[in-house]
């Protein structure tokens, strides 16, 4: 499973400056309709997009390959609006955007990992959807990243996952128990019944009886806390731990997350857990054809990348034509149908054998 924090930041995401006279981006969105100004489908607010698109991350005659051309003079028209409450010019509204929706998606990034006692200093970035290359960037320099991986197909990068996911359903019954004081009959007897119904589920969905594989796993606590953590003790079907493999496994995990564990407190088990799932389909994507190391761009246009910075001649490279081990120095766009790569000045990319640019901060 993937552990997800949803941040109010997108495409669509309307601008606004708040009762204090700050700028502030989010969480009310334009949605697919009207959706943001540059659409052309009678939105009015200035969004995430309009900024995009007013900076020159965004080629408005290749929209969706050029299938939806973007009104420029709509997007700015939106983006005065705003500017206009907080006395800034537009291509500076438009830069101060950028950045807000960049720092509430590194700051909801960076409290979600500490709450899970996780750095994620000097993790990679993903970057995925329509949106998400063209601020991938700037928001790994905010998480103090030096590496974001931009996948083949970034777009349609979550319906592509969960077709090759393995398949699964998670299961949960309350039943307070002290861990040293279980009943085995009855906790064996909870999750016979948990597994039986994800066998039931998964064979439903078309899944074989005999591909079914379960997983246990427990939510628990210290006795007298209000909070639990969530720990997977190991595969089934029968439970697979003794009483101190799963104490040890609770203390190490609750340190991890807290820093310390507390021996002399007895662990309390809330929840029971059941993951029923089945191997995922075997794909094999053929690799990316080789080609030049130093392509050519097919076009140049000025881009504004910083608030008060002058507009930087930025060459576009599309991303198609592009081969395994082929290298592009920032600041340059790397356009395709649904999304745009931008590199910013400071970052180099390669493009990996599987179509992935893998987008590096140099050294400074």
């Amino acid at each position: 499973s993937v552990d997800l924090v949803e941040i109010g930041a997108g495409g669509g995401s309307l601008a606004h400056v708040d009762d204090l006279g700050l700028l502030k981006v989010g969480p009310e969105s334009a949605g697919a309709e009207p959706g943001p100004a540059c659409y052309g489908q009678g939105g009015t607010g200035a969004t995430v997009t309009d900024a995009d698109l007013e900076q020159a991350f965004l080629d408005p005659n290749y929209f969706l390959g050029g299938e939806m051309p973007l009104d420029v003079e709509a997007g700015r028209e939106a983006l005065g609006k705003v500017a206009s409450d907080i006395a800034e010019t537009v291509p500076d509204t438009a830069a101060g955007i950028y950045e807000v929706v960049n720092q509430n998606m590194a700051s909801g990034a960076r409290m979600h990992a500490i709450e899970r006692g996780v750095d994620l200093r000097g993790v990679p970035v993903l970057a995925f959807g329509g949106a998400g290359p063209v601020h991938a960037c700037r928001v790994a320099e905010l998480l103090e990243s030096a590496r974001v991986v931009f996948p083949a197909r970034a777009s349609v990068l979550s319906a592509f996952g969960a077709l090759v996911s393995p398949v699964r359903i998670d299961l949960a019954r309350t039943l307070v128990r002290e861990l040293a004081e279980v009943d085995e009959n009855e906790r064996d007897a909870l999750l016979a019944e948990m597994s039986a119904e994800g066998e039931r589920i998964l064979t439903d969905a078309g899944v074989p009886p005999s591909e079914v594989r379960y997983r246990f796993g427990i939510d628990a606590r210290y006795r007298g806390q209000a909070h639990e953590i969530t720990i997977w003790v190991g595969d089934g079907p029968d439970w697979p731990s003794t009483l101190g493999q799963t104490l040890e496994q609770f203390s190490t995990e609750y340190a991890r997350v807290y820093g310390l564990s507390i021996p002399d407190v007895p662990v309390q088990v809330v929840t029971w857990r059941v993951a029923a799932w089945a191997p995922a389909p075997v794909v094999e994507l053929p690799p990316l054809p080789a080609g030049t190391e130093t392509p050519e761009p097919i076009a140049s246009r000025p881009v504004r990348f910083e608030r008060g910075a002058d507009v930087t001649p930025t060459p576009v490279f599309a991303r198609n034509d592009l081969g395994a081990g082929a290298r592009i120095a920032g600041p340059a766009l790397i356009q395709e149908r649904e999304t745009t790569v931008v590199l910013r000045p400071g970052w180099d990319a390669e493009v990996a054998t599987d179509g992935s640019v893998v987008a590096t901060r140099r050294a400074s």
